[in-house]
């Protein structure tokens, strides 16, 4: 796993073809969340997936791998400002959430179509090519894009 420290942290831009609208939704709705909150070949645990985005609210999934591993993941959502930024705990369920990594995840419309992604991670140090933290959201941010455009091949949570 990726070094946590106080210090440590990465960012990742994207660009969606999609309406800042659908990227927020994407990101608060439990139903789109379990199409994509997760790297490519992973799987999401059916039924696992309860999601509160508001203020002081929670998260928490299970990831599974090809080999039947599962890995349970939850957080608090700290600050929600709908539709443009998300401020939210990340890390497994129990860890005391003033030592788990903050996620901040902001919107920015383009064209009112398209839609800037800014996701930022205080508390991970990752970079491309990890083949863990970076490269994991990295996936699912892939995943992100084809569920917004629709071509999410199917069975692909």
């Amino acid at each position: 796993m990726s070094e946590r420290t106080a210090t440590a942290q990465f960012t990742i831009t994207r660009v969606f073809d999609a309406p800042r609208e659908l990227v927020w939704r994407a990101w608060t709705e439990q139903a789109d969340a379990a199409e994509w909150w997760h790297p490519r070949d992973i799987t999401i645990k059916p039924g696992s997936v309860a999601l509160d985005a508001r203020p002081g609210g929670s998260y928490a999934y299970t990831m599974v791998d090809p080999e039947g591993r599962e890995y349970p993941t939850a957080g608090e959502y700290r600050e929600v400002t709908p539709p443009e930024r998300l401020v939210f705990t990340w890390g497994s369920p129990g860890e005391p959430a003033d030592a788990a990594p903050l996620i901040t995840v902001t919107l920015r419309e383009l064209d009112g179509e398209r839609t800037e992604m800014l996701f930022h991670v205080l508390g991970v140090d990752a970079q491309p090519g990890d083949d863990d933290a970076y490269d994991g959201w990295s996936s699912a941010f892939d995943l992100l894009g084809e569920h917004l455009s629709g071509t999410a091949p199917e069975g692909a949570s």
